[in-house]
């Protein structure tokens, strides 16, 4: 083996990921085994000599048929705590789609944070760092950790995206569906109007959530002709839908979005059949395995995440910096 490449896994979940992030840095899968026993437990080992190297593992959080998010959770704990015991020099977990991050603060009496317990979950088996993909609350899951974390951003992936198709458009606004989101909003903005011959304005959706119901308020700021919805997930698209018609409302021809993860949960179906989105961009972070494919064909586009992950890992594993992986 050559000790100048980084060892890389893929759990079977995040096998078909793992083989595209492989590709793109020059280097196989390494093995392992994942075995299943009669009562639902399971074992999980690599089978390759990793004793002082630096190992990456690939596992993103997300149910699908098979598996929960918290099935994967443990999964990927349990080999890292194998990697450990197998003498790896340094491990980094990546985790494209963290589980539980928008949980990250204690929002009723006796709340529970979950991005906290997840981290010191991590921790407690022995990851040297976590390597993931615009999480809910960049300052929360930075403050969870006491490991070394990397963030990643899906903006330049989106931006490479819509600069050509929004060359012509005369005006264009780029909306956050909460004011949590404006931020994130705003960088893409920023980077969008480097690409673009205007500069785009912004507007957000007044928005609040409590006892699992939504109450959403007047959108605040300028609305032009098109429009693309920004945001860091889609579950049930009930936020998303929101802002789509406020958009309209205000008059918009066109409503675009874009959001990192699609969970596509609950009646988020409807934002494939319905009128009010143009089309909706998303990564495979999460494979959209809820949906129907041939409704994901009309409006849905899948923006592939490996190379990012892939340059992200090269420049961990040999020290370089990630901040200009990110600069637009």
């Amino acid at each position: 083996m050559n000790h100048d490449k980084p060892v890389l896994f893929a759990l079977h979940a995040s096998r078909a990921f793992g083989e595209n992030v492989a590709q793109r840095l020059g280097i196989n899968l390494s093995e392992h085994e994942e075995r299943e026993f009669e009562d639902g437990e399971h074992k999980s080992r690599p089978l390759v000599n990793i004793r002082n190297r630096d190992v990456f593992v690939i596992q993103s959080l997300y149910a699908d048929a098979k598996e929960s998010g918290n099935d994967k959770l443990l999964r990927l704990l349990f080999f890292i705590g194998a990697l450990r015991d197998a003498s790896a020099a340094c491990v980094t977990a990546v985790v494209p789609y963290l589980a539980y991050a928008r949980k990250d603060a204690k929002t009723q009496t006796r709340d529970p944070v979950m991005t906290r317990y997840v981290a010191q979950l991590f921790e407690a088996v022995g990851t040297d760092r976590v390597l993931t993909l615009d999480v809910h609350n960049l300052a929360a899951f930075q403050n969870a950790f006491r490991c070394h974390t990397d963030h990643l951003e899906a903006t330049k992936l989106f931006v490479a995206h819509w600069a050509p198709l929004l060359k012509t458009e005369p005006r264009v606004t780029v909306v956050s569906p909460d004011i949590g989101g404006i931020k994130r909003a705003e960088r893409f903005r920023q980077a969008l109007a480097r690409t673009l011959d205007q500069e785009p304005t912004l507007a957000f959706m007044e928005k609040a959530r409590a006892r699992g119901m939504l109450r959403t308020g007047r959108l605040a700021g300028d609305v032009g002709e098109t429009a693309i919805i920004i945001d860091d997930l889609i579950s049930t698209g009930g936020t998303l839908l929101q802002a789509a018609i406020a958009c309209r409302d205000r008059g918009a021809t066109q409503v675009f979005a874009a959001a990192t993860h699609g969970l596509f949960t609950g009646d988020s179906l409807h934002l494939l059949t319905g009128t009010e989105l143009d089309r909706i961009v998303v990564t495979d972070s999460v494979p959209p395995w809820r949906l129907d494919a041939e409704l994901s064909r009309k409006k849905l586009v899948v923006l592939p995440a490996a190379p990012l992950f892939a340059e992200a890992i090269r420049r961990i594993h040999t020290g370089g910096s990630l901040v200009e992986l990110l600069e637009i």
